[in-house]
């Protein structure tokens, strides 16, 4: 990892203060209305809007993500939810982005970001440590990226995380993340208004090194659920336009 890209924002007062100075932009530029979202693979994802860029989770090529293109995407800051190389490989980006990657809160270009930590596995976190679930409003837009969570959503955590407009949900399995089943019961806890799932088989897996599920098995289970399916990697999301009730929206990858 780049010396200069790890920031280390640990305590939540320093933190916000320390970022507060890197940004420029105001409150009411920040939620202004719309959103921009590019899936780049995986867990993977760029959020434009509000005068900034926010990049989620890049990631190695290996494994699940063996075929996917290297993000190596401009962007504002960085946020990862864990330092596993599918979420948490830093040292490939461009530039001079400022990264965060523990659980507090903190505030940069007049949006304040709420990290809340969730177990990687379901064993309390012994197997593959603390997950960092982002929590932001960007755009005039609730997002909520649950990362690589495995356990079930607390009442505290819940509190946290709020209703989200918009929910990053892991739905592939492995001993890192939700599967199918546990991934519908977050959604019943968040009641989020739109749903992307991540964390799931594509054709960019190396067969022989993934262990996750496609992403079929979760749709599938959410029956009865309006499912989108983009042409491409990116959406336009305006508050105004947000479904009333829960739907899912599938963004296509250009391999």
């Amino acid at each position: 990892m780049k010396r200069r890209q790890l920031m280390g924002y640990a305590g939540a007062g320093l933190a916000t203060a320390l970022v507060t100075t890197l940004g420029s932009k105001s409150q009411a530029d920040a939620q202004s209305s719309g959103l921009s979202v590019q899936w780049l693979g995986h867990t993977c994802f760029l959020f434009t809007g509000g005068g900034a860029k926010i990049l989620v989770n890049p990631f190695r090529t290996v494994g699940c993500t063996a075929k996917y293109r290297l993000p190596k995407v401009a962007a504002d800051l960085v946020l990862i939810s864990s330092q596993l190389l599918d979420e948490g490989a830093v040292d490939v980006l461009p530039g001079n982005a400022k990264l965060i990657y523990e659980p507090g809160v903190y505030e940069f270009k007049g949006i304040k970001f709420q990290g809340i930590a969730i177990d990687h596995d379901r064993k309390g976190g012994k197997q593959f440590g603390s997950n960092t679930a982002w929590s932001w409003k960007q755009g005039g837009i609730n997002i909520l990226h649950l990362g690589g969570a495995a356990a079930p959503i607390s009442i505290e955590q819940k509190i946290l995380m709020g209703r989200p407009d918009v929910l990053f949900i892991p739905v592939g399995g492995s001993a890192k993340a939700y599967n199918a089943q546990e991934a519908k019961q977050a959604i019943q806890v968040l009641n989020p208004k739109l749903v992307i799932p991540t964390h799931y088989r594509t054709q960019a897996a190396d067969a022989a090194k993934c262990d996750i599920s496609p992403l079929d098995d979760f749709l599938t289970l959410m029956q009865g659920t309006t499912v989108r399916r983009s042409n491409g990697d990116s959406i336009s999301i305006s508050p105004s336009k947000l479904p009333e009730k829960g739907e899912i929206q599938v963004l296509t990858y250009k391999f």
